[in-house]
């Protein structure tokens, strides 16, 4: 067996980076003779994944051409390209050339998928010289899990979108994007431009957990914050319909795959709450085993049905800020990602530099977290802790003061849920039996029992105001309200 040839050090760094000119000359050339070709290869290939300047020049001017339904042909693209290319040839006589010497149309999109490729692997080379630049380089206070941590990122944006984000978008880019979105919404079950949380009033009030959103979701303890965003995760992970799209990336139709980070509660505890739920089972006989048989039947059923559902559980405890980035973006690039739940904000640790002020530590977290939605383009649902001044006022519902510790969880947030339960605090205040106002206040339990208030107090997308639910406290589900003007007509 040969031996490999080691490259000298000085020739290592006069290496072209990988490129084949030949192939974007005839894709470009194949989209001049027929311009099919460009739908074939639009859905993934961008202007910047091209080698040679000029070629990436000359697509971006054919994909305007035919975006805006007209032919793009050598005559109608010289128009938007300076006239010159080299000394001894104009752009015009290039432009036919690449015409003139195509191939069929039918292998565009393998000429293509070479030239992603080849665009990926100089992305690569250019995040392994950083890394070996910045691991010579690091100054003392840049740990190396830190450096670990960045080139994670980088390469999860590689893997994710084959290119870097960052600088400006066209205006025309942002209004393609939110036609598509007006589109997805139109064809999504429901008609939500989010994904749907199974809950219909809520739905209706948000239109669904949209993109990039970070939504805090707030309450007193006992109110049912982890039973409301359980319910909701299981509901979006069973509804999950994977969608193959043109470039063999694999989306959300429905539904979406849910990773839930648990640092107040094991894995079991979880599941046993959710399986409680689907299975309508109090559970806290499922943890005491005082169910019967034809219960264990129905328990065994559900399990069976839940284990289908893409739903995600990291249930380590005192977790930094950088370390569930890390996590989640390892989570959507290996199994898919469309939700992301944190319970709960407060038992997240930030950077060293910032310990021992909790103040700047959470702002540093929200922040975090808000940055994270946007990279990942997932809603990020993080559950908050109420400071206890709630409790000294009259009116107990929650208030955006109310949040705890830092004035950056409403700032950061797109949405600013809370639960209150009227039921909770009515109970405590149970007058003597048989009495006028024992009398009066069963009446107001009536009125109250088995209801919910999620109050929106900020959404930057929509409307504020207060969805009512119906809260099943044995089997800790969340669900619609029934409201007379939905009921069928009675029959006398």
């Amino acid at each position: 067996m040969e031996a490999v040839q080691q490259l000298h050090p000085e020739e290592a760094e006069y290496r072209l980076a990988p490129h084949n000119v030949e192939a974007e000359q005839a894709l470009l050339g194949a989209i001049l003779v027929n311009n099919e070709a460009f739908d074939r290869v639009s859905d993934f290939l961008l202007p910047e994944h091209f080698y040679e300047q000029v070629h990436a020049d000359v697509y971006q001017v054919l994909s305007k051409i035919i975006r805006t339904g007209k032919r793009a042909t050598p005559i109608t693209a010289k128009t938007f390209l300076p006239d010159e290319f080299t000394s001894d040839m104009s752009m015009s006589q290039y432009l036919a050339r690449l015409a003139a010497e195509a191939t069929t149309v039918l292998n565009a999109a393998d000429y293509a998928q070479t030239i992603y490729d080849l665009a990926i692997r100089r992305k690569l080379i250019e995040v392994g010289d950083n890394l070996s630049n910045e691991a010579y380089t690091a100054d003392v206070d840049m740990p190396p899990n830190k450096q670990i941590e960045d080139a994670e990122k980088a390469l999860f944006e590689l893997a994710e979108k084959g290119r870097y984000d960052g600088g400006f978008v066209n205006f025309d880019t942002a209004l393609r994007d939110a036609v598509n979105l007006a589109g997805e919404a139109f064809k999504r079950d429901g008609g939500l431009s989010g994904i749907s949380t199974g809950l219909s009033d809520m739905d209706r009030v948000m239109g669904g957990l949209q993109k990039s959103d970070l939504i805090i979701l707030a309450a007193r303890p006992a109110m049912g914050k982890t039973s409301l965003v359980t319910n909701i995760a299981f509901n979006i992970a069973k509804a999950y319909e994977p969608e193959t799209m043109p470039d063999g990336h694999i989306r959300a139709k429905n539904g979406g795959v849910v990773g839930f980070f648990s640092l107040e509660m094991s894995s079991e505890q979880l599941a046993t709450r959710i399986l409680a739920e689907q299975a309508e089972i109090s559970s806290s006989d499922i943890r005491r085993g005082t169910i019967h048989e034809s219960q264990f039947s129905k328990l065994v059923e559900a399990s069976q049905e839940m284990a289908k559902a893409p739903l995600y559980i990291d249930d380590t405890g005192g977790l930094a800020i950088s370390q569930l980035a890390a996590r989640a973006r390892r989570l959507k690039r290996q199994k898919g990602l469309d939700l992301m739940i944190v319970d709960y904000l407060q038992l997240l640790s930030g950077s060293s530099k910032n310990a021992g002020n909790r103040v700047q530590e959470l702002t540093e977290i929200t922040t975090s977290l808000k940055a994270l939605a946007k990279e990942l383009e997932v809603p990020v649902i993080a559950l908050s802790q109420l400071s206890r001044q709630v409790e000294s006022r009259d009116d107990k519902r929650p208030q955006l003061a109310d949040l705890r510790e830092s004035g950056s969880i409403e700032q950061d947030a797109d949405v600013v849920l809370f639960i209150y339960r009227e039921e909770y605090y009515l109970k405590n205040k149970m007058p003597k039996e048989n009495t006028p106002e024992f009398f009066t206040w069963q009446a107001e339990m009536e009125q109250v029992a088995g209801r919910a208030e999620v109050i929106i107090s900020k959404q930057r997308h929509g409307p504020t105001g207060t969805v009512q639910l119906h809260f099943n406290a044995n089997i800790t589900r969340f669900g619609n309200l029934a409201r007379e003007d939905y009921l069928p007509e009675q029959l006398d």
